[in-house]
């Protein structure tokens, strides 16, 4: 099902489900043959119709395609602006012998999309636009100083075993299991009506249900490394990262189809050392291109990466070279950077225990007041018990983590506990300061000051720092922004 009609029909059963709720033996029949099947129909058909409007010619300076059996699309693509070409095949094209041709020409531009190209003719093509690039950097690298790209950092397959660090192991799991429950639901189905499922509580989960449970957690942790394992494959095969000889970055990746994103040099602002909770504990750390140019913020976040999750030796080695400071040991490193004072780490012994502990030790002790429960005290208890060592030291990593720094012509800032990321930005992308403060901070005499830089997140946070030292560091950092702010006074 696809298009508008899939959109129709989609709406309409949940339309159905809400509101006409025992209608459901009639209403799903009657929506599935007005709907449904000629949304299947035009799935069906619509792909031979499609692969005959295409139409192409590669010329000496430009490619020329035509697309669209409704409205008609002409696009005239100069081949100087061309930056990738791949081919894709999925099973039916395979099937035909078919191929889809995309021409990538920057994360700011739709690609073009050439559809059931016979898979010789779309080889043909793809060798031909990959010669008019090749002329094209040739004639960039003479220009330049007549060097080849300079290859970075190269995948490896051992590499693989960071996949599985990651929360999204359960829970992406979790949120598949969760979108199949609503759509068994919606439909009528009930999950654990479901022969299989009776049968698997029946044999270990009536008797033993804190077997179940284990087994249960044991099956979703299996199903999120296989799928953690299968999409890094698959994503970042063949990976490779290049210098180009005008000085940006080519990061190529790919199993079925090779995908380059190019980050150019006057756009390139720093790079962020990420190593969240468990990549961290195993030893591993990926790396972010701080950039311009790669789209809105989302889509920042997913092109930006130029190392993915990789031993962490290799991760500062890589943080070294795009930084252009190869052989620099400690810009990244948490010795090199300054503490925040003391009274940060009470703020965040403070919130972990004023929102992470007290309010269930509350509900608990509320609902056995009111439901007369003892038992529910004693939960409150254990709770406490269990749960304040651990938000206390998640606290105090938190503020181990924390920390600044100027080395050289780079800004360095640290922080985060589940998601930490050390940051170098290039002083000279600086363009701007916010000091940020609440009640609580003004009492601890403390700010956070943001650097403002157009490009990554837009903003990179120090958190906690000292008030009295906050506006003095803006400007030994990034001088000139605030120096007509400051209040001079006479001797």
């Amino acid at each position: 099902m696809s298009g508008p009609a899939g959109l129709v029909a989609a709406a309409l059963l949940t339309l159905c489900f809400l509101f006409f709720p025992g209608a459901s033996a009639w209403l799903v029949p009657l929506v599935t043959g007005v709907l449904v099947a000629p949304a299947v129909a035009y799935a069906v058909v619509m792909p031979a119709r499609r692969c005959r409007t295409h139409g192409w010619e590669l010329g000496e300076t430009a490619l020329y395609a035509v697309s669209g059996w409704y409205g008609r699309r002409r696009r005239i693509v100069p081949l100087a602006r061309v930056e990738s070409v791949a081919l894709r095949r999925g099973p039916l094209l395979r099937r035909y012998g078919l191929a889809v041709v995309v021409v990538g020409m920057g994360p700011d531009t739709d690609a073009v999309r050439i559809t059931g190209v016979p898979e010789a003719e779309a080889r043909r093509l793809r060798d031909g636009m990959e010669a008019a690039i090749s002329r094209r950097e040739a004639a960039v690298s003479r220009a330049e100083d007549g060097r080849g790209a300079e290859i970075l950092a190269v995948g490896r397959a051992g590499w693989l075993r960071y996949a599985p660090l990651t929360f999204w192991v359960w829970g992406g799991v979790l949120v598949a299991a969760g979108t199949a429950w609503r759509i068994l639901n919606a439909l009528g189905v009930k999950p654990w009506r479901i022969g299989i499922v009776r049968r698997l509580w029946a044999g270990c989960g009536a008797g033993a249900p804190w077997l179940a449970a284990l087994l249960g957690l044991v099956a979703v942790t299996l199903l999120g490394v296989a799928g953690a394992l299968a999409v890094h494959a698959a994503t970042w095969w063949r990976y490779r990262l290049e210098r180009t000889p005008a000085g940006g970055l080519d990061v190529r990746r790919g199993l079925f189809a090779t995908s380059v994103v190019s980050i150019e040099a006057d756009r390139l602002c720093g790079v962020a050392l990420r190593e969240p909770l468990l990549l961290r504990a195993g030893g591993g750390a990926s790396v972010r291109a701080v950039a311009g140019g790669l789209g809105d913020r989302e889509r920042n976040r997913k092109r930006s990466v130029v190392l993915p999750p990789a031993p962490r030796a290799e991760a500062l080695q890589v943080c070294a070279e795009v930084l252009g400071t190869p052989g620099t040991d400690g810009v990244l490193e948490a010795e090199a950077l300054r503490t925040a004072p003391r009274v940060a780490l009470r703020r965040r012994l403070v919130w972990a225990l004023g929102w992470g502990v007290l309010p269930v030790a509350l509900a608990l002790v509320v609902l056995g007041w009111l439901l007369a429960l003892p038992v529910l005290l004693w939960c409150a208890a254990g709770w406490v018990a269990v749960a304040s060592p651990v938000v206390c030291a998640l606290a105090r990593d938190a503020y181990r983590a924390l920390g600044y720094a100027v080395r050289g012509r780079h800004l360095v800032v640290r922080s985060g506990t589940f998601e930490r990321e050390t940051v170098a930005l290039d002083r000279s992308s600086v363009q701007g300061w916010t000091f940020t403060d609440t009640p609580f901070a003004i009492r601890a005499d403390v700010v956070t000051v943001t650097a403002i830089v157009a490009a990554g997140e837009g903003g990179y946070r120090i958190r906690d720092m000292s008030t009295g030292e906050a506006v003095q560091f803006a400007e030994y950092a990034a001088p000139g922004i605030v120096r007509e702010f400051l209040i001079r006074t006479s001797a």
